[in-house]
């Protein structure tokens, strides 16, 4: 296979990044980056399975129990998207938990992809006034509404746009990923998502064994090291095997909904087509495939 030199820009980009994530992440290594991953070799279907056989064996010898690290392409026709109704929402943070449990984050210290913000109903959609950290002993709490905040998983990401070695994209279903070994934990990607749905690992992520969740995907959520960033990906190990989020499962009032936006048939289409619907941020032009409804 012939090999092209980088242009310029591309050379320093690795560069200026690498050294930037020297500090943050303690990479020390050039080969680490998105430009000599994809650029040195084009792996080939028996190179990318020794791969996928070695995270199994080392995650399994790791955790104590049989590991299976999914490679599922994006499904043919689909195009995700997802729908949270505030009306429903109680914040009772289920979602946040389901989430934590399914996708292998880390529980000390703690990351969680939802965030529910807790909002006064006279003040409306104000994020200036939101509570993320609210303490009470039941909810919802009179005079306010609730906006879980997760990746909205958008058409023209821009941190997608951001990442200087090519660590993150968008899948032709929709769903934003990242290679974690790309990942060279810059941080650009953070700085240029306006809703803070990417998370860094500033230190090793913590697991417990028994709560590790053994079914694993490639782009989703097999566990992850420290300096690397990391997001909400519909459970992408999940929904391309035809099962809902976690979220959306776990949800006791029913008011997450998920479908394909490519069928007139799905609930997250019903939705679209016959509710009051908007998307965060929407002067940004970002195009989430995160909406959020009145359905009451």
């Amino acid at each position: 296979m012939k090999q092209t030199l980088p242009s310029r820009r591309e050379f320093l980009c690795a560069v200026a990044s690498c050294a930037a994530a020297a500090t943050a992440a303690g990479c020390s290594d050039l080969t680490h980056t998105g430009w000599f991953q994809s650029r040195f070799r084009e792996m080939s279907e028996a190179e990318k399975k020794d791969l996928v056989a070695g995270l199994e064996k080392s995650n399994t010898a790791r955790f104590g129990k049989e590991v299976t690290v999914g490679v599922e392409p994006p499904m043919a026709g689909a195009e995700f998207g997802y729908a949270l109704d505030i009306s429903r929402c109680i914040g009772c943070r289920r979602c946040v938990y389901a989430c934590v449990e399914e996708n292998n984050q880390s529980r000390d210290p703690q990351v969680q992809w939802i965030r529910v913000l807790e909002m006064d109903k006279d003040k409306g959609v104000d994020f200036a006034h939101a509570d993320a950290y609210y303490d009470a002993e039941q909810v919802p709490r009179d005079g306010h509404f609730y906006l879980p905040v997760a990746c909205q998983q958008c058409e023209n990401p821009p941190c997608v746009k951001s990442c200087p070695v090519g660590a993150t994209w968008r899948e032709k279903d929709g769903i934003v990923v990242i290679d974690y070994d790309w990942c060279i934990g810059c941080r650009c990607c953070m700085s240029a998502c306006p809703y803070g749905a990417r998370h860094f690992n500033y230190a090793e992520p913590q697991i417990p064994a028994e709560q590790l969740n053994p079914k694993t995907h490639y782009l989703g959520n097999r566990p992850r090291s420290k300096g690397v960033v990391e997001k909400c990906t519909f459970c992408i190990q999940r929904v391309r095997n035809g099962r809902y989020p976690a979220c959306v499962e776990v949800c006791p009032v029913g008011a997450r909904k998920f479908g394909n936006l490519l069928d007139p048939d799905s609930e997250v289409r019903a939705v679209l087509e016959n509710k009051r619907v908007f998307v965060l941020k929407s002067e940004l032009n970002t195009r989430p495939r995160f909406f959020y409804f009145y359905g009451l």
